[in-house]
């Protein structure tokens, strides 16, 4: 006989994540950096605007190269004519400050539009709001026994595959866009130096904008992929629902055990108003209101107590204990079960059929003649 664990059949304890995170369980993914970011869409994005920005710059950039090198061998052949058999450390120190500063021109519009499209894709992927948690230390970022499994997990595995598609992508689109100008490649031997490198500057500009193109669609195809993946990491179990909700909205059983309290409380409440009634209106089994008319404190009847079934036969004997006149009005007794609440006013629509009931009470009472 074969011997077997039927606990491998198992489920696990919480069962399978089959329902959607809800936005509590995103939020804390959120606060911990958790997001549904690709990096691809921030390269790529990227990208496109360096090579963009070449095309409609070049000029101004080359020239600004040509200057940047004028500037530079003057002021060093300067710096020779004037050199004495001794170093003057001063003037180095203002040579190379100047250089600094002429490269940190040349690069600015490249590093603020590469600021700009890295912060927007961020922006537009995640929105506005940023965390320091990720940036903490944590034991199993040194992890090594987490490390080998990041190699051989299947991000690693989608990874590999994003980075192979890209070169076959970036491949396919160099040879085929050099294959159609191989011609203007050979006529480079015979047009002056500033000419070849403008001619070639064009060149790997235009290839360029078509990898960034490229390359955009490989982009817009990990973010979909990503937000896939966000959406299934963060997948919950029907019990992590349940305690979720739970935490959030407090257990049911206590939830009606304290709204059952307060329906008790509300009951002790009405009953002790209700000697201050002056008729109760049954219908005559299931409902019956009470009704409490003082001209000095209230412009129309107020409704002092109400209920249905049990609750109503108790609002009957308490008013008999209290001698409390009894209506019988169907009608009526349902209408202002159902339309007013207790301590409310009754509505003007209802100021005739009580005032008909009142004026019966009183002369019963002899109030009024």
């Amino acid at each position: 006989m074969i011997k077997y664990n039927l606990q491998f059949f198992a489920e696990s304890p919480g069962g399978e994540k089959t329902e959607p995170a809800t936005e509590k369980k995103k939020s804390d993914a959120r606060k911990e950096g958790q997001v549904a970011k690709s990096k691809e869409i921030e390269n790529a994005f990227s990208l496109m605007a360096l090579f963009l920005l070449l095309k409609f710059w070049s000029t101004t950039l080359g020239s600004n190269l040509v200057n940047f090198f004028h500037i530079c061998y003057d002021d060093m052949s300067e710096y020779i004519k004037n050199y004495d058999g001794y170093v003057n450390t001063n003037d180095i120190i203002k040579l190379v400050l100047q250089c600094i500063l002429q490269i940190i021109i040349l690069l600015a519009p490249v590093l603020i539009v590469a600021f700009i499209v890295s912060f927007v894709c961020d922006v537009a992927q995640v929105g506005w709001k940023p965390t320091a948690k990720p940036l903490q230390p944590k034991g199993s970022k040194i992890n090594p026994i987490s490390g080998f499994k990041k190699i051989f997990s299947k991000n690693a595995v989608v990874e590999l595959i994003k980075a192979i598609l890209k070169i076959v992508i970036i491949l396919i689109v160099a040879w085929s866009f050099l294959k159609k100008n191989v011609n203007g490649l050979f006529l480079l031997y015979d047009v002056s130096l500033y000419e070849g490198i403008g001619d070639t500057l064009k060149l790997v500009v235009d290839l360029g904008i078509r990898i960034a193109a490229a390359y955009l669609i490989i982009a817009l195809a990990d973010f979909a992929y990503q937000r896939w993946k966000y959406n299934d990491d963060l997948k919950m179990t029907k019990q992590e629902v349940k305690d979720e909700y739970k935490q959030q909205e407090g257990d049911p059983q206590i939830k009606g055990q304290i709204r059952q309290r307060m329906r008790e409380a509300s009951r002790r409440r009405m009953m002790q108003n209700l000697p201050k009634a002056d008729v109760v209106i049954t219908n005559p089994t299931h409902y019956a209101v009470a009704i409490m008319y003082d001209a000095d404190q209230y412009s129309a009847p107020v409704v002092v107590a109400k209920g249905e079934n049990f609750l109503a036969q108790r609002i009957k004997e308490q008013a008999r204990e209290y001698d409390i006149e009894i209506v019988e009005n169907k009608p009526l007794a349902r209408m202002l079960y159902a339309n007013v609440e207790v301590g409310e006013m009754i509505p003007p629509e209802l100021y005739q059929a009580v005032a008909e009931v009142l004026a019966f009470v009183y002369k019963l009472k002899g109030k009024i003649s």
